[in-house]
């Protein structure tokens, strides 16, 4: 059966339009680190990367005679970036964000049956069929978010920060801390196809574990 984590894993990746406390897992990822405003013509390239090496996994598998154990088919998780700012523009913030001093991790989750060697293999593939300087940069890595407070903002990511003051604001509520001001976000509309008024984007980010 194939796994459709927009049906099966709803609490992690469909939350309500109100903040919630989670505990998220460990999961592992292919991941490009970056730095740089994201509307810039590069940041398009990170998205390609992540993409055709995450089909490539999908559909090299899909075909093979013995495929790893635990395998099943799956719909290619939603694309996740962790966004955080420069050392030197946290010594100087004015409180106005400047979009160029932006440092991210953008990533695509894999399936546990993923394996190192098999990640390598499909990398080297991709770098033949459809080339991109960023691929020398991927690595497979496993992250855990642990214990978070999340929420579904729909609107423009300029927005964003509404919903980010709602989540800071029901964590105090709740006696609990943000860590710092490194959050995640998971895009589960397509910026290139949906209005900015109707983007689905949920947000994450982690709190102290007192």
């Amino acid at each position: 059966m194939k796994h459709e984590w927009r049906k099966s894993e709803k609490s992690i990746y469909l939350p309500k339009t109100k903040p919630m406390v989670i505990d998220v897992p460990e999961f592992q990822y292919i991941v490009l680190k970056g730095e740089g405003n994201p509307n810039n013509e590069l940041f398009s390239k990170y998205i390609e990367a992540l993409y055709s090496v995450s089909y490539a996994i999908k559909m090299t598998l899909k075909k093979v005679e013995k495929p790893p154990k635990g395998y099943s088919d799956w719909t290619v998780y939603p694309l996740t970036g962790i966004w955080d700012i420069t050392e030197n523009a946290k010594k100087n913030y004015t409180g106005k964000l400047n979009k160029d001093d932006l440092v991210f991790d953008l990533m695509i989750r894999q399936p546990d049956f993923v394996t190192k060697d098999f990640f390598h293999n499909m990398l080297e593939f991709t770098k033949s069929k459809k080339p991109n300087v960023l691929l020398d940069q991927m690595e497979l890595k496993n992250i855990k978010d642990g214990k978070c407070i999340q929420m579904l903002h729909i609107g423009s990511y300029d927005d964003e920060p509404e919903s980010f003051r709602k989540m800071e604001e029901y964590a105090a509520g709740i006696n609990l801390k943000r860590k710092d001001k490194t959050h995640r976000e998971i895009y589960l509309s397509d910026f290139r196809k949906v209005p900015s008024d109707k983007l689905k984007t949920l947000l994450r980010f982690q709190v102290l574990d007192e």
